[in-house]
């Protein structure tokens, strides 16, 4: 459908809510539009198969600035941005980190925390990861406006 997917969630036990966030593979900003065009395709799929008992929600958007770390190609993209991550596993005694996303590997995010010292998080040990809400990282995602 020209959309990559950001991150799946199903919240909720009573009436769980499917939460899709997306990305248009153009790298274009995801719209109202496009939204809408994958609730309806997804909502489709989920209630021909069947995979949720009962009553559920959809709910589909952006991934928004401070968009979640998911991908290999999320940490590159996002170098030099603000960020904050959580691991399965301690590395070096913690779980926690902040700091300065430095790219990928193949198989680690890297960061430089706040204290300086560089880090290599395994990318399947990461909990959850999102960039912090910064100016920079507004001016980086603006969208240029047209003058004529």
């Amino acid at each position: 459908m020209g959309y990559e997917l950001v991150r799946i969630a199903v919240l909720g036990r009573e009436r769980p809510t499917v939460q899709i966030m997306a990305d248009r593979a153009d790298g274009q900003q995801i719209t109202v539009e496009d939204c809408e065009a994958i609730s309806h395709a997804v909502g489709a799929v989920i209630d021909v198969d069947d995979p949720i008992p009962g009553q559920w929600q959809l709910e589909v958007s952006s991934a928004g600035i401070d968009r979640p770390l998911t991908r290999r190609k999320d940490w590159v993209r996002y170098a030099g941005h603000q960020a904050k991550a959580e691991t399965a596993i301690p590395i070096d005694g913690r779980k926690r980190f902040g700091g300065i996303v430095l790219g990928a590997t193949d198989t680690h995010a890297r960061m430089k925390l706040d204290d300086g010292v560089e880090v290599e998080l395994p990318l399947h040990d990461i909990r959850k990861a999102k960039l912090v809400l910064t100016d920079a990282l507004i001016a980086a995602t603006a969208t240029p406006t047209k003058t004529n």
